[in-house]
């Protein structure tokens, strides 16, 4: 029998086109049709010792998945996933799978690694399209009752665990509207709102109750959970934003990332005048930093008008912290790159606001302590960049709120609260951590691990 005949290139996936897709908001990505994602996934190994489960955070049994797509059971693909992951439709989307499970693929050795993500988002949408979403089944109610604070990919990952074992979980959201990261943070063009509504309304459908406006540490503390709950678990994120503290960032027209995001994206900025939502429509806009936010920023920039856009970064592309698409995606529609420059100094005008930038060059040398080279200031290359917003997407820590209001909680260097790894368990009895509010800002598909870790001790806990 002659050997199967592997495609060295992944089906690519379809798009809008450049030109179209910085008018508007709509999704870039379009997704793989059953035709594309069949031939795609024909062409996984189905190895004996699958790496790709390996390289997954929550363990998903991809090979399993894949196979029920080469048999066109979409409806058994998208069970095999949602028995480890609750939010296929957003990691299909968002989660860097060429540095997790298709980093390991298999395939990958020596052609491109199978599209497992776009596989992914392909039975997730498949099924959402047909309209019935299946349930798996929940053993009956056990008594016992969990808090978590923040409705995020950490939070609903412990939510629906533990929901199927028994519990009765109550999500706390400090804003109007649920999600955490993905809904304030990720732009529609790239994860559209109503697919995370969707997740969220299948979460709640198993159970979990949900309180929107609620800030745990004003509205009630970590402290009074407790005497309600028999366990709660912290999963707020990461939303206090980093400067670079330097001159002029409280100028007009200087927006941390986390601002400027939220104003377009949790407030509807990008659907003015129909939300009256304040955002300043600049001409010239420069974003600080080189991460999937920044590019994030610069591309909502163009699409809410902006002539010329430009990433500002002090390394140079190799060393992007960013996805590859994403900064192809960014590149496509026209984001100029500024590397190897490094601001120093915001200038405004009498009035208060932003008129230019000025700006060091730069050169590499050796390696950090993050194994990129450290970039070196050159002596008299100083010149001015003129524009009229700014955008600071360089970082951010977990607010403060909760460790101010709850005595005992370990808190790190950054602000970050202190959690076992393998279980999530803080310093105080019977209260776990996960996610960015633990780590700082990482991506969506490590928040869930480290719930799923997090929702397993607390079973094992409290069983006991």
């Amino acid at each position: 029998m002659p050997a199967k005949t592997i495609d060295p290139k992944k089906r690519p996936m379809p798009k809008q086109e450049p030109f179209e897709r910085v008018r508007n908001f709509d999704e870039v990505a379009l997704g793989y049709t059953p035709e594309l994602a069949r031939e795609e996934a024909s062409r996984c190994l189905v190895c004996k010792n699958p790496h790709c489960v390996e390289g997954c955070p929550v363990g998903i049994d991809i090979p399993g998945f894949i196979k029920h797509i080469v048999d066109g059971d979409f409806s058994g693909g998208i069970r095999k996933i949602k028995e480890r992951n609750a939010l296929p439709a957003v990691c299909g989307r968002v989660c860097p799978q060429e540095e997790q499970c298709e980093k390991v693929c298999v395939l990958g050795k020596k052609h491109e690694p199978v599209a497992i993500g776009r596989l992914e988002r392909f039975l997730a949408d498949r099924e959402a399209a047909g309209g019935l979403i299946e349930k798996p089944d929940i053993v009956s109610t056990n008594g016992r009752r969990i808090a978590i604070v923040g409705s995020g990919p950490a939070g609903i990952t412990v939510a629906s665990d533990l929901v199927l074992l028994g519990y009765r979980v109550t999500m706390f959201e400090a804003l109007h509207e649920a999600g955490g990261v993905l809904t304030y943070g990720i732009p529609e063009f790239r994860l559209p709102k109503a697919i995370v509504r969707r997740e969220v309304e299948y979460v709640k459908s198993l159970g979990v109750k949900l309180y929107l406006d609620y800030i745990v540490g004003k509205t009630r503390t970590v402290n009074a959970l407790q005497n309600e709950f028999d366990g709660i678990f912290i999963g707020a994120g990461a939303g206090l934003p980093w400067f670079m503290e330097i001159p002029g960032e409280n100028l007009n027209g200087v927006y941390s990332a986390n601002e400027y995001l939220t104003r377009c994206n949790l407030m509807k900025g990008f659907l003015f005048p129909a939300y009256n939502t304040p955002l300043k429509r600049a001409s010239r806009v420069a974003v600080f930093g080189g991460g999937n936010v920044a590019m994030d920023a610069a591309r909502t920039a163009l699409r809410l008008g902006a002539d010329e856009v430009h990433i500002v970064y002090r390394r140079s592309r190799s060393e992007l912290p960013a996805r590859l698409e994403e900064v192809e995606n960014a590149e496509e529609e026209g984001v100029i790159f500024d590397y190897l420059t490094l601001p120093t100094r915001l200038i405004g005008n009498e009035r208060g606001w932003l008129t230019d930038i000025e700006c060091l060059r730069m050169e590499l040398g050796e390696p950090d302590e993050s194994g990129r080279r450290r970039p070196i200031a050159v002596k008299g290359s100083e010149f001015l960049m003129k524009v009229d917003a700014a955008v600071c997407a360089i970082g951010n820590s977990p607010n403060p709120l909760i460790p101010m209001t709850t005595p005992g909680l370990t808190i790190g260097k950054k602000g970050n609260i202190v959690a076992d790894e393998a279980t999530g368990l803080t310093s105080r009895e019977k209260i776990w951590a996960g996610g960015d509010v633990v780590t700082g800002a990482a991506t969506v598909i490590s928040a869930m691990g480290a719930g799923r870790k997090a929702a397993r001790s607390i079973h094992e806990t409290l069983s006991k």
